[in-house]
């Protein structure tokens, strides 16, 4: 008897969420103390982004509401990771930008992430797992176009 598409969907869920679960917690325990993976994402995004972005191009980037992205913003320019300034031409909006001690903790944390993803790609076998990511880039893209 096949397999319906629906069986198939439950499984591949099934699997993604609790690869993505078990994933944040295994990179929550080795990013440096106090940062957290909400922090590490937006660094990353900005330490390679061309410039600064607003906190509602981070927000649509990540997928949360302006006002969790805000909630992040605060923290990571707490700790001075991040430069927040008003837009000169109209005072309604902001931008965000890296810092140099947002850019160190990035890479402090790409430095604690990098062995633990490298194993898992040594372990599945590097061309597996390049076989998969146009599967997985898709499956993203149809859900962004949904968004």
């Amino acid at each position: 008897m096949a397999e319906k598409n629906e069986d198939i969907a439950v499984a591949l869920f099934g699997e993604l969420f609790m690869a993505d679960q078990l994933a944040r917690n295994r990179m929550s325990k080795v990013l440096p103390k106090g940062m957290e993976l909400s922090h590490f994402g937006v660094l990353n995004h900005l330490a390679r982004a061309d410039g600064e972005r607003t906190p509602a191009q981070l927000a649509k980037a990540f997928h949360v509401t302006r006002g969790a992205m805000t909630n992040t913003l605060a923290k990571l320019e707490w700790a001075g990771h991040v430069h927040i300034r008003p837009d000169w031409d109209d005072a309604r909006r902001k931008f965000v930008g890296i810092s140099p001690s947002g850019r160190l903790a990035r890479d402090t944390a790409v430095q604690a992430i990098a062995p633990l993803i490298a194993d898992v790609v040594q372990a599945l076998g590097a061309d597996r797992v390049r076989a998969v990511l146009p599967v997985l880039r898709e499956l993203r893209t149809r859900f962004e176009q949904d968004d």
